[in-house]
C-alpha cells in the first residue's frame, strides 16, 4: 500500500536540517545583522549630523535677525544720540538766572528720562574725562594741545560724548589730547632735523 504523503509531510522532508547547513544559515543571519547594525549606525550619525546643522541653521537665522533688528534700532538710537546731544548743549548753555527756574528743571528731568531710556536699550557713554588715557578705538582726536600739565597722550577735554551700544562703539568721544612740549625757542610747525 501506497503511503500517502501530505504537503506539510514533503515540505518539512525537503527542509535541510543538518548542523552545517543550519550554522551557515546562522552565520548568514549573524552577517546580515552586523550589517543592519552599520547601516542603523550610519543612519543614526547622519541624523545626528542633520540635527546638528539645523539647531546651528535656527542660531544663525536668530543671531541674524537679532543683529537686523539691532542696525535698526541703532540707526534710531544714533538720531537720538543727536536729540542727547542738543539737551547736553542746551543745559550747559544755559544762563544762570534761570538755573533754579522750575522749567529748566523740567528740562533736565527729560534729559535725564532720555539718558535712562538710552541705559535701558544697552547705550552707555564713553568715558572721555580729562585724565583719562586716549584709546582710538573709543575716542576720536580733534585736537591736540600742547603746553598741558597732562602727560602725552591723555585727554585734556571732551568735545562731544561718545557712546556704546552694548560692546560696540556706536559713535566715538571727540576729544582735544594733551601734545608732547615742544622745545624752547623751537616752531611746532618746522620739522625737527
Amino acid at each position: 500500500m501506497p503511503s500517502h504523503r501530505t504537503r506539510a509531510q514533503e515540505r518539512a522532508d525537503e527542509i535541510d536540517i543538518s548542523p552545517t547547513r543550519l550554522l551557515a544559515e546562522i552565520e548568514a543571519l549573524n552577517a546580515q545583522a552586523d550589517a543592519s547594525r552599520v547601516q542603523a549606525d550610519e543612519y543614526l550619525n547622519a541624523l545626528q549630523r542633520e540635527r546638528a546643522e539645523f539647531l546651528n541653521f535656527k542660531r544663525r537665522t536668530a543671531e541674524e535677525r537679532q543683529r537686523d533688528l539691532g542696525l535698526a534700532a541703532e540707526d534710531l538710537i544714533r538720531k537720538v544720540l543727536n536729540l542727547a546731544d542738543d539737551f547736553d548743549r542746551a543745559i550747559e548753555a544755559r544762563p544762570e538766572s534761570i538755573a533754579a527756574d522750575p522749567w529748566f528743571e523740567g528740562v533736565s528731568v527729560i534729559d535725564r528720562k532720555l539718558r535712562q531710556l538710552l541705559e535701558s536699550e544697552g547705550v552707555s557713554a564713553i568715558d572721555a574725562t580729562p585724565g583719562t588715557p586716549f584709546d582710538p578705538r573709543d575716542h576720536e582726536a580733534i585736537a591736540n594741545v600742547p603746553d598741558t600739565d597732562r602727560p602725552e597722550g591723555e585727554i585734556v577735554e571732551q568735545i562731544r560724548r561718545g557712546y556704546r551700544l552694548r560692546d560696540r562703539v556706536l559713535r566715538p568721544a571727540l576729544v582735544a589730547v594733551a601734545a608732547g612740549s615742544t622745545p624752547t625757542g623751537a616752531n611746532p610747525d618746522e620739522p625737527i632735523s
